[in-house]
């Protein structure tokens, strides 16, 4: 018979959790291993709100297991370490990202890409290695494996680093990657929530120039008088987006809901690039004739 998830290790623990698909999270309480030889524990201070959480607590993409407690952009202050452990020590600021494991033997892994491991082990709603349920941040303290730990700067913020463990490497990622980081180019960010945030204020922060491109117009004084975006549109106004037509060298689309791709296609310089990034719980709908036409490329993270 399986143990309730307060028996399964013998350090207790505690946070919130989802029981159904509701989106209500309640009281709980649960345990976490002791730390091994490879292992860093630390007490958890702050912990991001990403919207992967509510689409597992809601269970969105039909894969989520309860009781499942969310957070995956997890910081605080180590407080034990493994006897293996070279890289931390009790006192240091360290945060954890959206994994915790993988299988170390596959192609990806031998490439330091465990992040496509086809075996990975994801922060929550997944199984560890000891076959028990991994549990996220919205909790008191976690354990980790050495290689999952990511050490926090001194003169960051704990409270301004948690975001940068998923929305931050999320978005930096894609624009290096793709090459949307250099001086001088034209950068468009689909979506003002949480990635758009932090793409813009990546966008700029490489000297490129970045058009905000939103349903909404309300954000607009937000998005340029207080994060710095250079221009903005309004994706449902046919006249802004025909007068933008051809004038960006790629877009990071970071909109978690399902949204028309084939307007922004049209944004796109030739050889233009768009990057999916935020992750839409039903399929979108891609015409294949605006990509063979303007030799514009879509690729996902």
């Amino acid at each position: 018979m399986a143990k309730a998830p307060e028996e399964e290790h013998p350090v207790k623990a505690f946070g919130w959790a989802a029981r159904d698909t509701s989106g209500v999270l309640s009281p709980f309480k649960f345990s976490r291993r002791i730390t091994k030889d490879e292992d860093v524990s630390f007490k958890i201070l702050y912990c991001g709100i990403c919207h992967t959480d509510l689409h597992f607590v809601k269970n969105n993409w039909g894969n989520s297991t309860y009781p499942l407690l969310p957070g995956h952009e997890v910081v605080g202050v180590v407080t034990e370490v493994g006897s293996k452990v070279q890289k931390y020590k009790v006192g240091d600021r360290v945060g954890v990202g959206g994994m915790v494991g993988a299988c170390h033997t596959c192609e990806s892994c031998k490439n330091n890409l465990e992040n496509y491991c086809p075996k990975m082990i994801l922060t929550y709603n997944a199984v560890d290695h000891d076959g028990t349920k991994t549990f996220g941040g919205y909790s008191d303290h976690m354990v980790a494996n050495e290689r999952y730990i990511v050490r926090i700067p001194d003169n960051l913020p704990l409270d301004a680093a948690a975001p940068l463990l998923c929305a931050g490497i999320t978005t930096y990622s894609a624009l290096r990657y793709f090459g949307l980081d250099k001086p001088g180019t034209k950068v468009g960010v689909v979506g003002l929530g949480g990635l758009g945030h932090v793409a813009v204020k990546f966008v700029k922060a490489f000297g490129a120039m970045v058009t905000v491109i939103s349903t909404s117009p309300s954000k607009k004084q937000e998005a340029i008088e207080l994060i710095g975006a250079d221009s903005f549109l309004v994706s449902s106004n046919q006249d802004e987006m025909q007068a933008a037509v051809g004038t960006l060298d790629g877009i990071i689309d970071t909109v978690s809901a399902v949204h028309a791709l084939v307007p922004l296609l049209f944004l796109l310089k030739s050889h233009g690039k768009i990057v999916m990034v935020g992750a839409p719980e039903k399929p979108l709908e891609l015409l294949v004739f605006p990509l063979i036409m303007g030799k514009r490329f879509s690729n996902s993270l």
